[in-house]
């Protein structure tokens, strides 16, 4: 259906692909990975149009394939006066109408044949997009995703997770041959993020999805292309399986490595030693004799293995504070009310101490963000943070943190760096070094700009994060780096999270949101609720057993203990099976 064969494609200042080649074939659920910045969204863009890009390469797309999309940053237009059904339904809608009023033309036209030729051609429009029986078929997705009670709900009164779910629907009613969705799960709650699954999992059509979130790559794909370092990789299987097979790939390499780097050791000690003999010994054998050695030495360092796939560097994300911390309550919220054009949150009351690391979890909607900013402003009368505290703030609106006509450096002059050589020392270990630092914000993917916003919060030594999403746009490796950093981190967090890892993984308690008020909930019971809604039996279970073995595996690759590591990969494996 699409076959991309030795493209290359730069911009002025990066260069982003060299001889790339995949193909997408029918049926494939296709997850597209890679770092923030390698070009993604931009490969996207090409197959969806070609001609607006000077490329080499070939890019074939079958001329009969009709390509749907669901982009990232899709808005709820609050003017737009219809409902969820009719704007689901709107092009089957519109080809309805224009079917009744061919059969009301029909009776009083004198060219019946061109009247005729307008009918078929109307037919084969609604053929097209999968038949007349469109409304039955919204209903069943409605119901897939949990949202028929949003049937006859106005557009423009959705949340902005709603919203996203309904423009997939509107695209999968369609039947394009392929869908390409650009992170279609950033910000959508845990109901909202199950429901884009169950979408997807029941999808007939072929599918290419940019996604960095660990449940739906768990779960929903069947084919992975993985973007890094200007190179393309395919795998024909589950996400969990090309992970598992990176894993071997990277004790394979790391064993090699070892074993060539005593090689090379072994041969510069002789190398060394013919060079003292040459120059000391006026002997021409001697001297063919070391010219070979180097040569062979060359050979050895040119056939070292390189591997952008195995070993990707992770940004170095670091929370630090410059002074003890005192065990006290630094954030008190008391009778704490939200509104706008409803109630969203009243009679809210908690503590947040010196070291506590919590979420704010609830549907999408219903006020999380508006009570996140009220405490980072600290002008509301129902809040109180100790006057000692300093504060730092990641919000998921980036525009509310960085100025799009800044370049990198000068938003960090602005941020309160002293000198540009302390900016670029700081910013190297987010992944920003060299040309991009001169670059607009605003030229930025989502996932950078949001580890810029990580960097300056880093950056402020502050005593409580304040984090609105921060693993929204993230690439896998940076997740886990921030999840590292929270973990280390001896401050207080509160966070608005819908990644379910990010908070397992690191909070202490969560704030729930039911009834229009806040409740603390224990890890143990959100696990359970989470695990209770969303997972099979004893996944939990398997998901702990497989990370203390991936970590195991990590220590072994540390000491450079490959019987262990391989040991472990088995066990593993067998993990992996029951996942």
């Amino acid at each position: 259906m699409i076959k991309v064969d030795n493209l290359s494609f730069s911009f002025p200042q990066k260069e982003l692909y060299q001889n790339i080649s995949f193909t997408l074939e029918e049926g494939q659920h296709c997850a597209f990975i890679g770092t923030s910045g390698s070009g993604k969204s931009t490969l996207l863009e090409m197959l969806m149009d070609p001609e607006r890009h000077l490329f080499e390469g070939k890019l074939e797309i079958d001329p009969d394939c009709r390509i749907g999309y669901v982009s990232q940053f899709s808005q709820v237009d609050r003017t737009k006066e219809m409902t969820v059904f009719e704007y689901i339904g709107e092009d089957f809608i519109k080809i309805q109408d224009e079917l009744t009023a061919i059969y009301a033309e029909m009776a009083t036209t004198p060219d019946m044949d061109a009247l005729m030729e307008k009918y078929q051609s109307a037919l084969d429009a609604l053929d097209a997009i999968g038949g007349d029986d469109f409304e039955s078929t919204i209903h069943k997705q409605l119901n897939l995703a949990n949202l028929m009670k949003l049937k006859d709900a106005q557009v423009s009164s959705l949340s902005g997770g709603e919203f996203k779910l309904i423009e997939v629907m509107k695209e999968m009613l369609g039947s394009p041959d392929l869908i390409i969705m650009d992170e279609p799960d950033v910000f959508l709650d845990f109901d909202n993020l199950n429901a884009l699954k169950k979408l997807i999992n029941s999808h007939k059509g072929m599918l290419l999805v940019v996604t960095h979130n660990r449940y739906l790559l768990n779960h929903c794909f069947n084919k992975i292309i993985h973007l890094e370092n200007m190179e393309i990789q395919e795998y024909d299987g589950r996400y969990i399986d090309y992970n598992f097979s990176l894993l071997q790939t990277k004790i394979e390499l790391q064993e090699i490595a070892v074993a060539e780097a005593e090689e090379i050791e072994r041969y510069d000690h002789i190398i060394d030693n013919l060079r003292e003999i040459a120059t000391n010994v006026a002997d021409a054998s001697r001297g063919r004799a070391l010219k070979a050695r180097v040569k062979f030495q060359e050979r050895l360092e040119a056939r070292r293995i390189k591997a952008p796939f195995v070993e990707i560097k992770q940004p170095n994300i670091r929370f630090e504070l410059d002074h003890e911390v005192e065990d006290a309550a630094i954030v008190k919220v008391a009778d704490y009310s939200a509104a706008f054009d409803e109630l969203l949150l009243h009679n809210v009351n908690f503590e947040i101490q010196a070291t506590d690391k919590v979420a704010i979890i609830g549907p999408n909607g219903t006020g999380k963000t508006t009570l996140l900013r009220e405490i980072f402003k600290n002008h509301h009368d129902s809040i109180e943070i100790r006057a000692d505290v300093k504060v730092a703030y990641l919000s998921q609106l980036q525009d509310e943190t960085l100025q799009d006509s800044n370049t990198i450096l000068d938003e960090f002059i602005d941020a309160g760096f002293s000198t540009y050589d302390e900016i670029r020392a700081h910013l190297v270990n987010y992944g920003f070094e060299g040309e991009i630092l001169d670059q607009k914000i605003q030229s930025l993917s989502g996932g950078e700009k949001n580890m810029l916003q990580l960097a300056k919060v880093a950056g402020k030594q502050a005593d409580l994060l304040l984090l609105d999403e921060p693993t929204s746009h993230l690439d896998l490796y940076a997740q886990i780096a921030l999840e590292k950093a929270i973990e280390d981190y001896k401050g207080a967090i509160l966070m608005i999270s819908h990644d379910f890892y990010s908070v397992v993984n690191g909070m202490d308690y969560v704030l729930i949101i039911e009834n229009k008020t806040i409740r603390k909930m224990s890890m143990r019971k959100f696990r359970q609720m989470i695990y209770a809604r969303h997972f099979d039996k004893d996944y939990l279970e398997n998901e702990q057993k497989k990370k203390a073995v991936e970590l195991q595996i990590g220590l072994a690759l540390n000491n450079t203990d490959f019987e262990k590591a391989k040991v472990l990969v088995d066990e593993l494996e067998e993990i992996i099976k029951q996942l």
